[in-house]
């Protein structure tokens, strides 16, 4: 039986744990543990005696739990069997990680999906060592820093995702205004990880995120983008506003389009009656009874020229839009008193909603109607 007199582990930049191949002990060996090391007696799957960085001749004095188990006798010849491991208490800082594939996330801003990217770096160091000891290595003869990582990659990208989301919930944020606390994201997300490697008596260390990205080109991303687009533009302009500017863009667009111009109108008016038009319209109609007064009254008695009979007016009836019609379909609806001297309406060529006592030939037709009595009491 061949005895070994000095038992050392050098260390390196891969290993977390080391077994020294010979287990046959003497009394007198030296334990070599050097800085940035601690050193186990194991016997029988039991971890037994610590040793700290030093150089310790093993006696039965110094080895006491072991000895307790053995029953070792004195002299310093004496043999005995221990297994003797080495745990590596350095930091091991440039750990990469990255998600394989998008993780998705809802934007809490905007309530959109969309797929995440992240990747940074973390330190590893061993906080408890015989924890780690117990709890992970088992009857391994190594334990290697790349194996950690493998074995906690998937707590790793869990705990990134959940505290991603947490976050942007927590602070309110926009997925695409992340990147500008990516410091704060990671500090957050640290102490989620943290809690689940101290399980194991592993401490993390300097954890970094440091890129939060979405693909430009996925579709989910373009519709986010557009939202917090619209969100900025009726925050500057005022909702009133935009929702005006909006309604008159679809009636321009309708008017340049003669051949499909009843659907798009129609189409617009929905959007814009959608938006709360009927109000800022019907705000319009107070305003254009107030101002148009002075135009009531007889047109004399010289016969106005014949009507354009190819003309088509859209009508706002109930703050609803209505038409197309023509002329004669006009003279109807005035007849019928569905159309007086308030109405408002538009045609082609118009930038705006007017008045039809603005329009030449719908004014001759509406001043043909007499007037309501006035009050006389």
């Amino acid at each position: 039986m061949a005895f070994i007199d000095v038992i050392k582990y050098e260390s390196n930049s891969e290993q977390f744990v080391w077994k020294h191949p010979v287990e046959d002990l003497k009394l007198g060996t030296q334990l070599i543990v050097n800085t940035s090391q601690k050193a186990f007696f194991v016997k029988g799957g039991q971890i037994l005696d610590e040793f700290d960085s030093g150089t310790t001749t093993l006696k039965s004095g110094n080895i006491p739990l072991l000895n307790k188990l053995i029953n070792l006798p004195f002299g310093d010849d004496s043999p005995f069997q221990a297994e003797v491991w080495f745990v590596n208490m350095m930091s091991f800082l440039d750990n990469k990680w990255g998600t394989p594939a998008p993780i998705v996330l809802e934007d809490p801003k905007y309530n959109i999906i969309v797929p995440v990217r992240a990747f940074g770096q973390f330190g590893l160091s061993i906080e408890d060592p015989r924890k780690f000891l117990e709890l992970l290595v088992g009857n391994m003869t190594d334990f290697s820093v790349a194996k950690v990582l493998d074995y906690f990659e998937g707590l790793v990208i869990s705990s990134i995702t959940s505290g991603i989301g947490k976050k942007i919930v927590l602070d309110g944020l926009s997925i695409l205004d992340i990147q500008a606390i990516v410091s704060d994201v990671s500090s957050f997300c640290q102490k989620g990880i943290q809690e689940e490697f101290e399980k194991y008596g592993i401490k993390i260390e300097n954890f970094f995120i440091m890129s939060i990205n979405v693909p430009e080109d996925d579709p989910s991303v373009i519709k986010l983008k557009e939202a917090k687009d619209l969100a900025a533009k009726v925050n500057i302009a005022g909702k009133d506003v935009y929702q005006m500017e909006r309604s008159f863009d679809v009636l321009d667009k309708a008017a340049e389009n003669d051949g499909t111009m009843g659907d798009t109108m129609g189409a617009g008016m929905g959007m814009g009656v959608g938006f709360g038009m009927g109000n800022v319209m019907g705000n319009m109609v107070g305003n254009m009874n107030t101002g148009n007064q002075s135009n009531l009254g007889s047109g004399g008695n010289t016969p106005p020229p014949p009507p354009n009979r190819g003309e088509q007016y859209y009508v706002l009836i109930d703050n609803k839009q209505n038409g197309p019609h023509n002329i004669n379909a006009i003279q109807k609806m005035i007849d019928q008193n569905i159309v007086n001297r308030q109405t408002l309406i538009w045609k082609k060529g118009m930038t705006d909603w007017g008045n039809i006592m603005d329009d030449k030939d719908l004014k001759e037709m509406v001043n043909k109607i007499p007037p309501p009595p006035s009050n006389t009491e």
